[in-house]
């Protein structure tokens, strides 16, 4: 039996309201992440991209990141911005926040310990940005071992091109390793 959890990538404010980093169809694919988030906070994370105070305390090609996106740092963006959407935060708890400060949850290790002492060996991802996050998040998984369902109506992108290419890629080079699945396909087979 799957012991799966729903990991919901950066469904943050500073992606949804008109900052430069805005994804404007992650308004289409909200309904759907509730709904999944909603029937399940227990199992349900949400990670949030967390941007430094200042660019020159990032290491290597970062700093040069938060150089050009300085307006995003977080000594210039209000704290509520960077928080999940209001929507999430009334799940939280029994949901859980986990913050990440590169686009991959993975790098220090410690998502892959709190899922190792639950047993979780199945990842439902769902959030922003197919191509990026949800790309890094996808990637580190399958380098662990998880398997990953990827909701495919419950994820979106700045980029239809990109966010297109990223399910391409997930159904014909990791077809074992993912699957990708409808919110309501996914509902249906967990009752």
């Amino acid at each position: 039996m799957k012991t799966w959890l729903h990991l919901c990538i950066d469904m943050q404010s500073m992606f949804f309201e008109p900052t430069p980093w805005q994804v404007p169809w992650m308004a289409r694919t909200l309904d759907q992440v509730v709904e999944v988030a909603g029937r399940f906070p227990e199992r349900t994370i949400f990670t949030r991209f967390m941007p430094p105070a200042q660019p020159d305390i990032m290491p290597g090609k970062w700093r040069a990141y938060y150089e050009k996106w300085n307006m995003m740092t977080a000594s210039k963006l209000p704290q509520g911005l960077m928080d999940v959407l209001p929507v999430f935060r009334a799940l939280t708890p029994p949901a859980r926040i986990f913050d990440k400060f590169t686009y991959s949850p993975w790098v220090d290790g410690r998502l892959h310990q709190i899922l190792s002492r639950q047993g979780v060996d199945t990842l439902v991802i769902s959030g922003g940005e197919t191509d990026v996050c949800v790309l890094a998040a996808a990637l580190g998984a399958i380098d662990l071992g998880y398997g990953v369902i990827i909701l495919r109506d419950a994820v979106c992108s700045g980029d239809d091109d990109a966010h297109d290419a990223a399910l391409t890629l997930f159904e014909r080079r990791f077809s074992v390793q993912v699957k990708i699945v409808t919110v309501e396909e996914f509902l249906s087979a967990e009752g």
